[in-house]
């Protein structure tokens, strides 16, 4: 009787266990490399590259704003570390071009743009966004087309409203008090996932990562510049996702 009832209560709990959800019990090891850019994530998608959560938390938001006339696509997703070099080294050999010294072209250039090792756009969980049925203007990425009579004012209105339904938040704000990178109207982040890479980033040694990086203009990365701008650029962004 006594084994009978052992065997109904190991039953009863493995039952239990296997009918929970998943992520109650899967913990996912983030590595370093995979945190700034240079790890070999699997990723989905079909003009853009997410991590699978994401990718089908996307899609399923497409296919509802597309029953309401929006159709949304996608102007940048992952982007490796190598890639976000070179959008640093282009922009920087273009201030310096122009005659800006190097702390004011750092200055210039994390208006918008990373330091290659310190993006969201590593993780495989942030996503640019704009809206492919309406007329284009020539620059896609301007706050302007948002709001006004602007070509994605619509869809801005409709992922204010619906976005966060699917998991996404904006997440540099319109919010005057705000420090680090300006407002981004087209850049979400789906922060089942991106919240968790977060906490992990702020475990690395920024400072140390890199000097070893030798990047253009990196002599005025002192501590002091990195540490300034991990909690401004890195940390002051939407509340929602932290």
């Amino acid at each position: 009787m006594k084994k009978q009832t052992l065997k109904k209560i190991v039953l009863t709990i493995c039952f239990t266990i296997a009918s929970l959800p998943q992520f109650a019990f899967y913990q996912t090891v983030i590595s370093n490399e995979e945190l700034i850019g240079k790890g070999q994530p699997k990723l989905f998608g079909n003009g853009y590259n997410l991590r699978e959560e994401a990718h089908l938390a996307f899609k399923k938001m497409q296919t509802a704003a597309l029953k309401d006339g929006i159709s949304i696509g996608a102007v940048s997703s992952y982007r490796g570390f190598a890639h976000q070099k070179r959008i640093w080294e282009r922009k920087f050999k273009s201030n310096k071009a122009k005659g800006l010294s190097d702390q004011d072209n750092i200055k210039k250039i994390i208006e918008y743009s990373t330091i290659p090792g310190t993006s969201r756009h590593h993780w495989g969980t942030d996503i640019d966004i704009y809206q492919t049925n309406v007329k284009q203007p020539r620059s896609v990425l301007l706050p302007s087309n948002f709001h006004n009579n602007g070509p994605y004012c619509k869809l801005k209105e409709w992922m204010d409203v619906n976005a966060a339904t699917y998991g996404f938040y904006l997440v540099y704000t319109d919010n005057a008090i705000r420090k680090g990178f300006k407002y981004e109207p087209w850049h979400f982040s789906y922060k089942a996932l991106s919240f968790d890479y977060l906490k992990a980033y702020q475990k690395l040694n920024i400072t140390e990562i890199l000097k070893k990086e030798a990047l253009s203009g990196s002599d005025s990365f002192t501590e002091t510049f990195i540490n300034q701008y991990l909690n401004q650029n890195i940390l002051d962004i939407n509340p929602e996702l932290l």
